[in-house]
């Protein structure tokens, strides 16, 4: 990785942003990598603890990320000019989401506190709480919403 800006998150603009910087902005929380559900009805959308299936539930981070489309081809890039389309379901923790709204990153954030674990030490990840998609029926989705751990 070559050497991020300091504090570049308070200065450069999410669209002006190195790749090494907007990947940098990950917390490694893994609740994006949570199946989700939404109410047709309402638009609300609920976290499961249902990972998918190339989530590793020790690290929080997918097992084949930079593969990832090969398996997963729905999961989502996360980009600029995406951001407002995919607000609606993403974590309220997420650095991206807290950033393109305007506000700070939380104290337990690597990048504030300077520990890759800290994300787990605040109890925010979803470490050693998920079962993967490939074990659990996607009708018994429902049976495992759970509330963001914030």
């Amino acid at each position: 990785m070559t050497k991020l800006r300091p504090r570049f998150w308070e200065t450069v603009p999410l669209t002006r942003m190195t790749r090494e910087e907007w990947e940098a902005l990950c917390d490694g929380c893994g609740k994006c990598c949570m199946n989700k559900l939404e109410d047709e009805d309402t638009g609300e959308v609920a976290l499961t603890r249902v990972a998918c299936r190339l989530f590793d539930d020790a690290t929080c981070r997918c097992a084949h990320y930079e593969t990832r489309h090969r398996f997963v081809p729905e999961c989502i890039v996360l980009r600029p000019k995406n951001m407002d389309a995919n607000l609606y379901w993403m974590p309220e923790t997420c650095a991206y989401k807290l950033l393109w709204t305007g506000k700070p990153l939380f104290d337990w954030h690597p990048l504030i506190s300077g520990d890759p674990e800290s994300v787990h030490s605040a109890g925010v990840s979803m470490q050693h709480r998920t079962v993967s998609e490939t074990e659990i029926d996607e009708d018994d989705w429902e049976d495992h919403v759970i509330e963001e751990p914030i």
